[in-house]
């Protein structure tokens, strides 16, 4: 009797593309999703060459669906030929009702903002992790930064006696 071979994970399994380290900087994050993304083929593999910018997209909630703006995938000049690609364009995320229903709640009642923090592969299908987040106030930047400094700075004291 043949052994069974164990199912193989693809390759590129749970693979960060991105990430937005800003957004740690300057919002609380409260709750995370995660959402799929609907991409056009050239977008997929520009997004495999790591040809993405995160820096000021975002989330908003349209209709009972959730869009990405201004996230900017730039096409890569060997598959985009024969098509006029839109680097900007307006993308839908994929989540479930129940998770649009939260987020339209969280959004229009307790004043959150949506943001994207990460994108990344998962069983080959590219996906985004969105954050529920407030926004962060000068002083709390502050604050952050002086704790950061010094659990650094504990840890060098530590490690040298």
């Amino acid at each position: 009797m043949a052994k069974k071979k164990p199912k193989k994970k693809p390759a590129d399994s749970g693979s960060t593309i991105v990430l937005n380290k800003k957004a740690r900087h300057d919002y609380h994050i409260e709750e995370r999703f995660e959402a799929g993304l609907a991409l056009e083929g050239w977008e997929v593999k520009s997004l495999r060459a790591n040809k993405v910018q995160l820096a000021d997209s975002y989330v908003f909630l349209k209709k009972g669906e959730a869009w990405v703006s201004n996230l900017l995938i730039t096409p890569l000049q060997t598959t985009s030929t024969h098509i006029t690609p839109e680097p900007t364009r307006v993308r839908k995320l994929l989540l479930h009702r129940h998770e649009i229903d939260k987020l339209i709640g969280e959004v229009e009642r307790k004043g959150y903002t949506l943001i994207i923090m990460a994108l990344y592969w998962k069983y080959g299908r590219a996906k985004a992790e969105i954050g529920v987040a407030k926004g962060k106030q000068a002083h709390d930047k502050r604050a952050a930064q002086k704790d950061r400094d010094w659990s650094r700075e504990k840890q060098r004291v530590l490690k040298h006696g």
